[in-house]
């Protein structure tokens, strides 16, 4: 996998709204933590799974955000993982860890964000 190509399209989706786009990078069975999660979503354990669940997720927060955009600042990798440092949303930076399938496709998220 090219993750820098990966990186460019995965901002490019999410800067462009479009849900159906954003969701083509993860797998069906898709598990994400993140303090955003039970910041807006009022969720405690801070995790979603399922593809479905994260869809809703996501669909409500993009209509929270309109001017949502997101700036790659650097990318790290492992193996079958990546990290992607960026500017986020409220003035925050963002690390968030990404764990690949045998498909390709994004299995398991876990996101941090400077305070």
């Amino acid at each position: 996998m090219n993750t820098k190509e990966f990186a460019l399209k995965w901002i490019k989706s999410w800067n462009s709204h479009d849900l159906e786009d954003i969701l083509n990078h993860y797998s069906e069975d898709i598990e994400i933590t993140t303090p955003m999660i039970k910041l807006a979503g009022g969720i405690n354990t801070g995790t979603l799974k399922g593809k479905t669940a994260v869809a809703a997720y996501w669909k409500k927060a993009l209509e929270k955000i309109p001017d949502l955009h997101f700036e790659l600042l650097e990318i790290t990798e492992s193996v079958h993982s990546i990290a992607l440092y960026y500017k986020s949303v409220m003035n925050k930076k963002s690390i968030e860890v990404m764990f690949f399938n045998k498909e390709g496709k994004v299995n398991k998220v876990i996101a941090h964000y400077t305070s």
